[in-house]
Formats: C-alpha cells, sequence, structure tokens
C-alpha cells in the first residue's frame, strides 16, 4: 500500500506517510529539512533508528519483480529486510534494462510505505557507467550511456568534462530511481600494482582534487535536491598506498603505509570533497602502519576503526558533518557459496561481531556497510552499550539526505518515461567520443616519441625471418582503405574505411588488443574479480607477436599500469587505453575522433622499479612513460635532435 497523496482544506498537497489521515511536521513539504528532521526522531521507534543504520546489498528481479529470499549475494529477500528489519538503505546489483529498474525502485518504494512512518528507500549504486563490471566495485549496464573509465577521464584533464559526465550520470540515475552514488572514487593511484586503479582519475593529488570536486557538483548540483545524486566520495583518507600493491579486500592486503610521507597529498582529494559539500564519505578497510600525524600514536586498525581518523581528524580538524558509511563487511565475515570473504576487521580481527560494532561506532560511523545485522545492534541498546542519544546522531544525519533529495516528498518514477531518459543519442554518442578522445598513443612509427634512443624500436630487434616479411610501416591515422587483420578486436567496431581481411600476411597491419597482465587468483570471494600481482606479461607474448607477418598496431587495455617494455620490441605504433571500446579505439587510431589523452599514472620500465618504490609517492619507479606522457599531445615541445 502506498502512503497516500492527500490535500489539506488550504490547498497543501503532502503523503501521508504515518497513515492516520492528517498532516504531521514531518510530512510538510513547505518546513524547512532541519524542522521535518527535528519531528520525525522522537517519532521513530529503535528498531527504525537501528534499520536507518544498515547499508546493505539488494537485487532486483528480472521483471523488476520484489525478490521474495535471497539473491545470488543478498542474504535476504526484500521484505525480510525493508519490512522486517526497518532497513531503507540498498546498493542494487545487476540491472538489465532502464524499465526493470524503475519499476522494481517503484515496487521497493511502495514495499516502505508498509514501515509505520513509510520512510522511503534510498538506492544506491557503485559506478556502472563503464564496461568493467566486479561484483564488488562496479556494474556494466549497457543500457545506460558507456564511457572511459574514471582513469580515461583523467588522461583527458578537462573539468568541464568531468562535471558533464557526472551532470548525465545524476540524470540517468534519477531517472532510474537511484539517489545515491558509491562514488567518486577520491583515490591516489600512486602503487602501480593496486587493483582499483580504473576507478581513480589518477596519480597526481591535484589533478584528483579538481576531478573529484567537479563530479560532486555534477552528481549533487550546487546543493542536494529533488532531481540531485547523493555523492559518497571514498575511500577517506586514501586507499592508493596499499603495501605491495595488494588490496586490503583480502586479508593479505590490509596494511596501507607511507614511506615517502606523502600522507597529506593522498588527503587533499577528501579536503576537496568536503568543501564541494559531499553527502557521505566511505573510509577504506586497510589500516595505517606507521603513520605519524602528530596526533600520538596512530592506532593500527582499519579506518573504519579508527577514532583518531574519522572523529579527531575528518570530524573535529577538518569539519566534516555530513554522513561516514563504512565500506562493506567489517562487522561479520561474507559466505556465498562454497567461498568465505573473512571481515575486514584488519586489526581487530580478535573483537567479536558486537565489539567491531562498538569500535565502530565509537569512532563515528553513520552507517555499516553490507550489513543486515540489525539484531547486535539492537542487543547492544537493550543491554545499555548504546544509547538512543548515539542512535539519533546518526539518524539525523541520514535523514537529512533523505529530506534533501525529495525522497519524502515523492520516491516515485515515471516507468514509462525511464528507458527515453537514459542512454540518449546525445549522452551515448558523447560517451563513445569522450573513449576516443581518451586513448593515449605512446609510440607511433614515424617519430618514435620516447624519453630517449634507448627506447627505440629498430628492426633488428626482430629475427630477420619475420623482419623481412613485414612490408611497410604502421602511422597514426590508419587511411581509408588500409587492409587489416584483427587479433582480439570485433569486426563489426571497425569503420573508417578500413578492410579486415583473414591473414595477416595479406594485411598492410595488424590491429591487437592486450589485457593488462595480473596474477590469477580465486580462493577467497571476489578475489578472481582483483587484477592483482606482477604487471609483468608472459615470457613468451612477444615472440609470439613477433612472428606476425605484417606492422602492428598494439593497445593494452589497462586497468592499471604494465611493463610495456617488451612490446617496445614488436609494436609499430603502442597506445594505452583505460576502459574504451574496440570502436572508439577504431575511431581514434583512424582519426576519426583524434586520440588527446595523456597518462594520467606512470608506467614502469620493470617490475624491479616497482618493488624498490614507495607506494605513497606518484611515479617512483623510475617510469618507462612518466604520467601526463603522449606521443600525439606532448606536454611540451619535443627537443630538436
Amino acid at each position: 500500500m502506498r502512503a497516500e497523496f492527500l490535500t489539506t482544506t488550504d490547498g497543501v498537497t503532502f503523503r501521508d506517510l504515518n497513515h492516520n489521515g492528517r498532516l504531521d511536521p514531518f510530512e510538510d513539504p513547505r518546513l524547512s529539512v532541519a524542522e521535518r528532521v527535528d519531528d520525525l526522531l522522537p517519532r521513530l521507534s529503535v528498531e527504525e533508528l537501528v534499520g536507518l543504520m544498515f547499508h546493505t546489498v539488494i537485487e532486483a528481479g528480472d521483471d523488476g519483480q520484489l525478490l521474495d529470499g535471497p539473491g545470488r549475494i543478498a542474504k535476504s529477500g526484500s521484505r525480510d529486510v525493508v519490512v522486517g528489519k526497518r532497513m531503507n538503505h540498498f546498493n542494487v546489483h545487476a540491472l538489465t534494462s532502464a524499465r526493470q529498474a524503475a519499476s522494481w525502485a517503484n515496487r521497493l518504494q511502495e514495499l516502505a510505505c508498509e514501515t509505520p512512518h513509510s520512510i522511503p528507500v534510498t538506492i544506491s549504486t557503485d559506478p556502472r557507467h563503464a564496461a568493467a563490471e566486479n561484483a564488488g566495485t562496479s556494474w556494466a549496464s549497457n543500457f545506460f550511456s558507456q564511457w572511459p573509465d574514471p582513469m580515461g577521464l583523467a588522461a583527458l584533464d578537462d573539468v568541464g568534462l568531468v562535471w558533464e559526465f557526472a551532470d548525465i550520470v545524476r540524470r540517468e540515475y534519477v531517472a532510474v530511481g537511484i539517489r545515491a552514488a558509491l562514488h567518486p572514487t577520491a583515490d591516489l593511484a600512486t602503487e602501480p600494482r593496486w587493483a582499483r586503479q580504473r576507478e581513480t582519475f589518477g596519480a597526481d593529488h591535484r589533478l584528483v582534487a579538481r576531478l573529484t570536486e567537479a563530479a560532486i557538483h555534477g552528481l549533487q548540483g550546487d546543493e542536494l535536491g529533488p532531481q540531485s545524486v547523493s555523492a559518497t566520495t571514498k575511500h577517506f583518507p586514501g586507499a592508493g598506498p596499499q603495501a605491495d600493491g595488494e588490496d586490503a579486500h583480502f586479508p593479505y592486503g590490509r596494511d596501507q603505509v607511507y614511506p615517502g610521507g606523502r600522507f597529506d597529498e593522498h588527503l587533499l582529494p577528501f579536503k576537496t570533497a568536503i568543501a564541494a559539500g559531499t553527502a557521505a564519505m566511505m573510509p577504506y578497510y586497510g589500516r595505517p602502519v606507521g603513520l605519524d600525524l602528530g596526533m600520538g600514536h596512530i592506532e593500527e586498525v582499519g579506518f573504519g576503526y579508527n577514532k583518531q581518523l574519522l572523529t579527531g581528524l575528518l570530524r573535529r580538524r577538518l569539519g566534516y558533518q555530513g554522513v561516514i558509511l563504512s565500506d562493506w563487511e567489517l562487522v561479520n565475515d561474507n559466505l556465498v557459496g562454497d567461498q568465505v570473504l573473512p571481515a575486514r576487521a584488519w586489526g581487530v580481527e580478535h573483537l567479536s561481531p558486537a565489539e567491531r560494532m562498538l569500535k565502530l561506532l565509537d569512532a563515528g560511523i553513520d552507517q555499516f556497510g553490507g550489513e543486515e545485522c540489525t539484531h547486535l545492534l539492537l542487543e547492544l541498546v537493550a543491554d545499555g552499550y548504546v544509547s538512543r542519544d548515539r542512535l539519533e546522531e546518526s539518524a539525523r544525519r541520514l535523514l537529512r539526505v533523505k529530506f534533501q533529495l525529495g525522497l519524502f516528498d515523492n520516491p516515485y518514477v515515471d516507468e514509462e518515461a525511464a528507458p527515453a531518459l537514459v542512454g540518449t543519442p546525445r549522452a551515448t554518442e558523447l560517451g563513445l567520443r569522450t573513449q576516443a578522445r581518451s586513448v593515449v598513443v605512446l609510440v607511433d612509427s614515424p617519430t618514435r616519441s620516447l624519453r630517449s634512443d634507448e627506447h627505440a624500436t629498430p628492426r633488428s630487434l626482430r629475427s630477420d625471418e619475420v623482419a623481412s616479411r613485414r612490408a611497410g610501416t604502421a602511422a597514426l591515422p590508419l587511411a581509408p582503405g588500409t587492409r587489416v587483420w584483427l587479433d582480439e578486436v570485433l569486426p563489426e567496431a571497425v569503420s573508417g574505411g578500413l578492410v579486415v581481411v583473414d591473414r595477416p600476411e595479406d594485411a598492410d597491419v595488424g590491429l591487437v588488443r592486450l589485457n593488462a597482465p595480473f596474477e590469477p587468483r580465486d580462493d577467497l570471494f571476489l578475489e578472481s574479480w582483483f587484477h592483482q600481482g606482477s604487471l609483468d606479461f608472459p615470457p613468451g607474448l612477444k615472440h609470439r607477436l613477433a612472428r606476425i607477418p605484417c606492422p602492428l598496431i598494439i593497445d593494452v587495455k589497462a586497468d592499471r599500469p604494465a611493463v610495456l617494455t617488451p612490446l617496445l620490441e614488436v609494436a609499430d605504433v603502442l597506445t594505452v587505453t583505460f576502459g574504451v571500446s574496440d570502436t572508439a579505439w577504431i575511431q581514434a587510431i583512424t582519426g576519426q575522433v583524434p586520440p588527446e589523452g595523456r597518462l594520467p599514472v606512470a608506467f614502469p620500465g620493470s617490475m624491479d622499479a616497482v618493488r624498490a618504490s614507495m607506494p605513497d609517492v606518484a611515479g617512483d619507479i623510475d617510469p618507462l612513460f612518466p604520467a601526463g606522457y603522449s606521443a600525439a599531445v606532448p606536454a611540451d615541445p619535443l627537443p630538436t635532435r
């Protein structure tokens, strides 16, 4: 049953959220947000206050229906969590179409009306406007406009473009009922092995701060309102400097280190996000090791548990007053099928789930991410460990955002209009063009524009036999009529007058796309999605490529840097892309959309250099290609030889 829309005798239309047939102050759209929150808070039961403080995964049925029981990852059915546990913040996973997403969102809001005060649901999402999918970090949703990864946006260093991208994201999210973004990611990609770099805006703290600010304003506007999407900036105070590049989702990656003393650089984008008015902030899983901020010894526990950093630094020193949402599953282990992922309780593994919850609350957490164990918090309240005042402190922040977003006044979307509002021709074309523009050209045969002659690629590096079979060379842009052989490139993506041939022997040039290297792992839940470990390509790759009897244009699809040194021996043209489709890459190398990207991170020349580097220092890897490099768009005039 929906909360009915009623009209008073003096013409005020409102939703009768508590079904009592009269206009109460918290239902009155004429009052300020503060007044409405003040009226609602004392009306709420402890169960309702507790429900507000949990934010977990939810899944939608293929036809937009609510799930009656657990999903692939969600542990409970929709009714169990919304009505039974009084929860109303959910991170939605896979969606199949705009109509399905909008229909499901409306049904979820209708279900929320069965609770005592019809507190509307805030539907959140991880990023879903790029092609990559990782059940722990992002979703591919091809009915939305498709853009490069944030690293690709960073390659263009265009604040206005990032604002426009985020504004389109906002419009598309709002059309299907998504009102909270679990992004932008403001981390610095200073450790080349770290698995989550593609979500970032690169390694330069000043650039990341500028683009983070633009993303927040694009999502939220100048202030939160009924057409806004609330931004959750993550992962405070910067998740990039992971020891050995391992990710803190996993026990072996729990440590963050600052041997170069660059904590303040990692913090800068979060200061900027606070000034931009980000609605929420998410600390990361990692625990700081050996960190000294002049605050006494910083406890070596996960950032979500760290009172010195959340209350002392974030709240008091930086003055942040918004929501602090923990990252997922800090309290309980996550069991999915026959796989387990231990609770990311780094430094407090010895504590019980209830003790972990108390430490999180004491640190300053407002909301428990990825958890639905409301019974634990209810027991802590009943036993006197947590006061109602502490619940109201967090509930006030959470309710304020819901009121600002206009969800109490009307949380529903137009299911019929939704398909036409997402993936519009203009947004789709701009996303594709941006992908093509973001391509980074590292080597172009006529110029061989590298740091020095030692990195040039003479033909003598190839075997005499193969070199003699290569006719001509390759250079950008490819002209119409060029015969191309494809390796890991979709034939239907080819455009610009190129002619596809079946054999490399018949080609003027071979087009090769390679995934950046990583070490496959699959012992823990989610682990297979995270590309970690060595940045070296398999040793046989360059020998296989060297035997292809035509000049090669090679692209590396980089979700993180790679050691490209071996490819210099076999590539006539070498490009790097960050979330770029085959179609967009072809447009770039044919000059239909000239490639303008510059590297947002440095690319190392060897793994030895990476292992010797300091994880918190950008570019500390004796780079083969430094950040900012492009052979097509040089940052500075090339020296005269």
